[in-house]
């Protein structure tokens, strides 16, 4: 461990879902997330599926994109500060690896809870309304825009 050793990035923000181990940890809290969700006694399979869609997607969401800024003290003279972590990710650049798997994850268990729930349509609304709002903020065209001046600042 190198302690007091500056790292070579200008925004370590933007390389953190990239580092070791970090898809597997993603993985295991979702999968913890449900597990924790089934072993509530009065929570039906179909109900633990459609809270752990939508718990995933709602934490997605805010830590993705609605919180703005870094963490971290950056020498780019303010630019991430008016950036969401999404925007930050890999510089910038779409269609990388990270992107990919932060765009299939919420697909992938948008397809488990409407198996689970047996597409019943309550279910089916209130997870494909939770896929959407996840989903449309990582279009390319939407890449720094702020609808009706929301999160502008």
């Amino acid at each position: 461990m190198n302690v007091g050793v500056a790292h070579s990035e200008v925004n370590p923000n933007t390389r953190v879902m990239n580092s070791r181990g970090m898809w597997l940890t993603y993985a295991l809290g979702v999968g913890m997330l449900h597990i924790v969700l089934l072993s509530i006694p009065f929570f039906s399979v179909p109900v633990a599926w459609t809270l752990t869609n939508v718990i995933h997607n709602l934490g997605m969401y805010v830590f993705l994109h609605a919180v703005k800024g870094t963490p971290f003290e950056t020498p780019d003279q303010g630019k991430a500060r008016l950036l969401t972590h999404w925007e930050q990710l890999d510089y910038g650049v779409q269609f990388t690896s990270s992107r990919k798997f932060f765009t299939i994850s919420p697909i992938i268990l948008y397809f488990l809870a409407s198996f689970y729930t047996k597409y019943d349509p309550t279910h089916f609304l209130l997870n494909t309304t939770s896929l959407l709002t996840v989903l449309i903020p990582k279009l390319p065209q939407l890449h720094g825009v702020r609808l009706f001046g929301i999160n502008k600042y």
